[in-house]
């Protein structure tokens, strides 16, 4: 039979010792060996010439199955996974302390209860605490089976014996094997834990769902393995002092990246916010200079957004180029640009910009409206409320296309703008959209000259 044993790995060349010690023998590295779990290869068949074999099957030979899913009773968390949950999927969760996390998952499960075998296991709060928020969350506490253990072996046996359609494990971070010496939490018993666990997700078809720490750069804390383990990763965002909140995926098998789920967290936990375009737009009594709004996309789903710029004389020999939401890099650029191509001058001028809501745009299409609300704010005149603009702006001062150009119309249309001003080459096929008046620029002076 296969003995199991434990080995301290080398994370910079692989080499491994039998003990730990504070620098790797092979490379010299200081403190790179983590504990991990070997097996042994005592009573596997072998081919010939000692090497083992695998039958190779043809792509075209596989059976075509049916991918079903199931519904989590939550339509936005349902529209990040790609339509609901697959069997045997497992979904990684990370986000800041207090953001959420346990408190969704507390609400999936009490709505697949209603029709599917769940287990919530806690390892970091007592059975107690989530009798607690379950009861102010306004949930049937009586169809929430609910186990308290951190010992990994004590959690699988306690699932093959309930045989549970749905998993939730809260936390990875808590949870420990007995193979490993190391404490919990560590890298090694993260990624042993995270192992089995998948492993047991996939022979059984149970839905898994692994709720992980992030540091505070914001990153899922353990190895990088666990993300490359997992199915699907996702990312809570937002201040959690702040009442939305927004969950992206990362990472996904069955579905589309960079799709976003928005919440509202009340008293009675998360609420779907099911129109976000509407919650992202301030609505102003008069115009206000720096104010823009854009059509971003975040996955699927076209998205109103209000980007708002202030720029003032700076006191500083550096002047400040502050983006929350944005990149910085990206702004620094745009004001070059703005510079070079329009002459305006900025370097003696602060420039803040921010997203209202918390919600970060990582695509391109901000960079008109950043440069259009910054300009507004330098010359203090304020830009219609009723205007709607997005694309790309090149280093030359061409004004370059986005993708799904009239699909962003539509959505500002559906919402009353009435004039948008959109890259030359993203006009709508279509010569009418809605009652949107459509400016279309290829160049960055022809942004400005639209706009008087």
């Amino acid at each position: 039979m296969a003995r199991a044993k434990t080995v301290y790995v080398c994370s910079e060349c692989g080499g491994q010792s039998p003990q730990w010690a504070g620098r790797c023998t092979a490379c010299g590295a200081w403190n790179s060996l983590s504990e991990s779990v070997v097996v042994g290869t005592i009573g596997r068949k072998r081919g010939a010439g000692g090497e083992s074999v695998a039958r190779v099957t043809r792509l075209g030979d596989v059976k075509r199955a049916a991918e079903e899913r199931a519904p989590t009773g939550i339509g936005e968390l349902d529209r990040v996974l790609g339509g609901g949950l697959v069997a045997g999927s497992v979904v990684l969760i990370g986000g800041d302390p207090g953001i959420g996390k346990s408190t969704l998952l507390l609400q999936v499960m009490h709505a697949l209860a209603q029709k599917r075998s769940v287990l919530y296991v806690t390892g970091e709060e007592s059975l107690q605490q989530v009798g607690i928020r379950a009861r102010r969350l306004g949930l049937d506490a009586d169809a929430l089976p609910c186990l308290a253990a951190t010992r990994l072996e004590a959690i699988i046996g306690t699932a093959r014996a309930e045989r549970p359609d749905v998993l939730v494990i809260d936390s990875i971070q808590a949870v420990y094997t007995e193979e490993l010496q190391s404490a919990p939490g560590s890298v090694a018993q993260v990624r042993e834990t995270a192992a089995q666990l998948v492993r047991f997700a996939k022979e059984t078809g149970t839905a898994l769902f692994l709720v992980g720490h992030v540091t505070k750069e914001g990153a899922l804390a353990g190895p990088r393995v666990l993300e490359h383990m997992v199915d699907t990763v996702l990312y809570f965002e937002g201040d959690a002092g702040e009442r939305f909140r927004i969950i992206r995926a990362v990472k996904n098998r069955f579905g589309a990246v960079n799709e976003i789920g928005v919440f509202a967290m009340t008293e009675r936990g998360l609420r779907e916010i099911t129109n976000p375009s509407a919650i992202f737009i301030s609505h102003h009594d008069e115009p206000v200079p720096g104010s823009v709004v854009m059509v971003t996309r975040e996955g699927t789903r076209p998205m109103l957004v209000e980007v708002q710029a202030l720029v003032d004389q700076s006191h500083m020999a550096n002047p400040r180029r502050v983006a929350v939401g944005l990149d910085q890099n990206r702004l620094a650029m745009l004001l070059a640009v703005l510079h070079r191509h329009a002459g305006v001058p900025m370097f003696d001028q602060d420039v803040f910009v921010n997203v209202v809501g918390g919600i970060r745009v990582t695509e391109t299409a901000s960079d008109l409206p950043v440069i259009l609300a910054a300009l507004s704010s330098y010359q203090d005149k304020a830009l219609a409320t009723d205007l709607v603009v997005f694309g790309e702006v090149g280093l030359g001062g061409e004004v370059r296309p986005v993708y799904n150009g009239e699909e962003r119309l539509r959505e500002a249309a559906k919402h009353g703008f009435k004039h948008a001003i959109v890259p030359a080459k993203n006009a709508p096929k279509s010569k009418k959209v809605g009652d949107l008046k459509i400016t279309t620029i290829a160049r960055l002076a022809d942004a400005l000259d639209s706009l008087g």
